[in-house]
């Protein structure tokens, strides 16, 4: 068990590495276990968030609490990290949510990593997706399935509670913008 860890801790060193190219705020590696869940987030999507049930990335589309807790429950281990945006005006939805696009470039470059070094892998980021102007759902099925990142709040997770856990910082100052991240791995390939 000992050699499989310290395998795990060099395919870590490893994505560590690479990902100090990126303007990474902060970032923890994590057990699924940690993960909270609540239905009080998912009740927040359902009346306060306007792409509820518009968008294969968010739900009802994505299952039920407890099939994302589930699938998320199914992986070895995790990865949450942060990016900021600053000047942001927090009144405007719109607005802060146009400058979204970097930290989605940012995860989907994070997520090439883990897929160089594990077998499965599942991202969650902000919001809802973006991809296509209008989603297909629920009329057909995804577009872009290998593209898409679901909302990470859409599963039911406390990002909040997650992050405090973890030493992160939610809120960093006035006008400024934290997005988070979530990859689930598991299945570490051999080190090439």
């Amino acid at each position: 068990m000992q050699a499989k860890e310290q395998a795990g801790d060099m395919a870590e060193k490893r994505i560590e590495e690479k990902i100090a190219q990126f303007p990474i705020c902060e970032y923890a590696f994590i057990r699924p276990e940690e993960i909270p869940f609540s239905e009080k987030v998912r009740y927040i999507c359902r009346t306060e968030c306007p792409r509820y049930g518009t968008s294969w990335a968010c739900p009802p589309a994505v299952g039920t609490l407890e099939e994302c807790r589930e699938r998320c429950l199914a992986f070895e281990k995790g990865f949450i990290f942060t990016t900021v945006s600053e000047g942001a005006d927090l009144e405007n939805m719109d607005a802060m949510l146009a400058m979204r696009g970097g930290h989605e470039k940012i995860t989907r470059r994070i997520v090439e990593i883990f897929r160089e070094n594990y077998e499965e892998v599942q991202a969650f980021s902000t919001e809802s997706c973006a991809i296509c102007e209008t989603c297909s759902y629920p009329d057909a099925p995804c577009r872009h399935p290998d593209y898409m990142l679901p909302s990470v709040e859409g599963q039911g997770i406390l990002v909040t509670e997650l992050a405090e856990r973890n030493g992160m910082t939610f809120l960093n100052g006035s006008n400024v913008v934290t997005w988070f991240s979530l990859i689930l791995y598991a299945g570490e390939k051999a080190a090439l």
